[in-house]
């Protein structure tokens, strides 16, 4: 069975609603997944921006949401979240804003795509002491055994 994520708040490649953008709420949407290897010691959560600053000419990667050592048996994270409901044991890494948390679409210019990657490995990683996306995927090298990815878009 292959891992695969979805969110009850938008389709595969479907619009990303106002509330979880900074147009809104700022809300992270919720997402649910199954498929979870039975190996698997821990899962990594990634939101980022390939297109920023701007779709046409896209210059960077920005960083939404990073999320790792979810426990294997989690399979779903609640509309909203905050940082104290999250599933025991899961830790936070660094947004581009350069704090812990979720912080939504909010693109400058045009749509822009919006990659919720999830990753499951063979390994709890240490505590990182909220790490960058960079830091953490350069630990979870080696021990990535199964992902999934859903796609949102959002504009202005």
């Amino acid at each position: 069975m292959a891992l695969i994520l979805s969110s009850p708040a938008f389709a595969n490649n479907g619009e990303i609603a106002r509330q979880h953008s900074c147009d809104g709420g700022d809300i992270s949407p919720p997402l649910v997944w199954n498929g979870v290897p039975a190996e698997a010691k821990s899962l990594i959560l990634i939101v980022d921006d390939p297109d920023a600053p701007d779709p046409a000419a896209p210059r960077m990667t920005w960083v939404h949401w990073v999320l790792y050592n979810l426990p294997p048996a989690a399979t779903a994270l609640a509309e909203g979240i905050a940082s104290d409901e999250l599933p025991p044991g899961t830790l936070e890494g660094q947004n581009d804003w350069k704090r812990v948390g979720y912080g939504g679409p909010c693109p400058p210019v045009g749509r822009h795509r919006y990659f919720h990657k999830l990753y499951a490995l063979d390994t709890v990683l240490p505590d990182l002491k909220s790490p960058p996306k960079a830091q953490l995927e350069a630990e979870m090298q080696g021990h990535v055994i199964a992902s999934a990815e859903l796609i949102g878009t959002y504009q202005h």
